[in-house]
């Protein structure tokens, strides 16, 4: 799934996402460093690993959306 970088906090690794309908989802520092990213800023393209649905909807990896 594919998403729009919203906030991100290097102290703590954590942030949000908006999916495309413009829905935010917020990611835990686990599945940041699942990703192997160091750094993300806002409105970058990322491709997004999730479980869940609804309000269980929870984001297990973030990474850099590449063609």
């Amino acid at each position: 799934m594919q998403a729009t970088s919203y906030t991100y906090d290097a102290e703590t690794r954590t942030g949000s996402v908006l999916l495309d309908d413009g829905t935010p989802v917020p990611f835990d520092a686990p599945a940041f460093d699942a990703g192997g990213l160091r750094l993300l800023r806002p409105g970058q393209r990322v491709r997004i690993e999730t479980e869940g649905k609804g309000d269980s909807l929870r984001i297990t990896l973030v990474t850099l959306q590449t063609f």
